[in-house]
């Protein structure tokens, strides 16, 4: 039918997941650009919301059957499926995961549909159980969506190692972020007062953000360590007084420890009158309003190909800080313009030091990251570039050769 729904698979709110926020976001602007058409997602259980379908139940080996049933039933337009490995893995009584094989049954059974993947991880350096599995998502889905070009060129090096075909279906289109969340300085005063800030009586015009999910690869100890000394540089510099803000909420309960140690050192530092840690759900309007109170944030995570955090930086035009080598943090940094990185703790301190001291250079990077966001990764391009894989997969469905796409390099 001519109005037959797009379905996306995954993970949803009010689950706390980034995939589940990003979804909830890429929906609407994908709705936005489809008023003819209605957007469902098919959620795990614990999903919830008008044209949400929460029946993936990892509970059991066959959870795909009644994915691809509702499928049936619906005969989208297309199907749109956010992965992550987490998200599909079955596991048994033992523990012992199925590799995603499930994930993979999904997408045989359900061939005779368009069918778009956008994978969350796909590492630099492959394990060969990633590659695998990369290698058989490519030969089943119509078109693969990565977040990141360094994904695509470094894909034709670890298949050619191994002396593979290297896919040719595979697009590249930026995470998304909202270009509609960015408020003036007088109306961040205004945010400050109305998320209890301004009623906090040692912090001070000046906000360095740590954001997001406290989870123990994000690292958040490398700067609360250090944070007092760089606030006495900061200090000795300008004669400024800046605050460090700590502002999120433990996703696993796997991560506990690291959360309970992390919130421990910033409250040292908030009865030092030097921080606040700030207890919310990163999910929503108030995840771009915390970050919208930071002069800058900084990102120190060891282990991650992407980030939310540095979509709603980058939807607010804030510089930012980021590790590095970092898979795809290191590339939007580059990419965009707007984001120092380091490698080392003494790395960290300088650029830490160096932005707070220089408001010129803060709004450099604060106009590079809004050049970015205007130009490549709002939400209204992305939005655009799903239609084209959307078009590019109805063709391969229809005719059963794959899109070929150029390589990057």
């Amino acid at each position: 039918m001519s109005n037959s729904p797009i379905v996306m698979i995954s993970s949803y709110p009010p689950r706390l997941c980034g995939i589940a926020t990003f979804c909830e976001e890429a929906r609407e602007f994908i709705a936005g650009r489809h008023p003819e058409r209605t957007v469902l997602v098919i959620s795990h259980t614990d999903g919830s919301g008008d044209g949400v379908l929460p029946i993936i139940d990892l509970s059991r080996p066959d959870w795909w059957h009644p994915v691809v049933e509702q499928v049936r039933a619906l005969d989208p337009y297309v199907i749109h499926i956010e992965h992550e490995y987490g998200l599909y893995e079955y596991r048994d009584a033992a523990g012992t995961g199925d590799g995603n094989a499930g994930f993979l049954e999904l997408l045989r059974a359900l061939d005779p549909w368009p069918i778009v993947v956008e994978p969350h991880t796909i590492h630099g350096r492959l394990r060969d159980q990633e590659a695998e599995f990369i290698r058989a998502m490519a030969e089943r889905a119509d078109v693969l969506i990565f977040k990141c070009h360094y994904q695509k060129w470094r894909l034709d090096w670890n298949f050619s190692s191994w002396g593979w075909p290297v896919p040719r279906n595979v697009m590249v289109v930026p995470h998304g972020a909202r270009p509609d969340r960015r408020w003036t300085v007088e109306e961040v005063a205004g945010l400050k007062k109305e998320l209890g800030l301004a009623a906090i009586p040692h912090l001070g015009e000046h906000l360095v953000g740590l954001v997001g999910w406290v989870q123990r690869n994000k690292r958040w100890d490398i700067l609360t360590s250090m944070w007092e000394d760089v606030e006495r540089e900061i200090h000795a510099n300008t004669g400024e007084h800046w605050d460090l803000l700590a502002a999120g909420e433990m996703r696993d309960p796997a991560d506990r420890e690291e959360y309970i140690r992390y919130r421990g050192q910033v409250q040292v530092l908030e009865h030092k009158g030097l921080a606040h840690f700030y207890e919310f759900i990163p999910r929503g309007e108030i995840y771009y309003k915390v970050v919208a109170c930071c002069d800058f944030v900084v990102v120190p995570t060891v282990d991650e190909t992407q980030s939310g955090t540095v979509a709603r930086v980058i939807a607010l035009n804030k510089p930012f800080i980021t590790t590095a080598p970092m898979e795809g943090l290191t590339a939007q940094a580059l990419e965009s313009g707007g984001g120092l990185l380091f490698t080392t703790k003494g790395m960290l301190r300088e650029k830490v030091v160096r932005l707070a001291c220089d408001e010129g250079l803060r709004l450099r990077l604060g106009e590079n990251v809004k050049r970015y966001l205007e130009k490549v990764a709002s939400w209204e391009i992305v939005a655009r570039q799903y239609d084209e894989a959307y078009e590019l997969a109805r063709s391969s469905n229809r005719t059963g050769d794959k899109p070929v796409l150029p390589a990057e390099f």
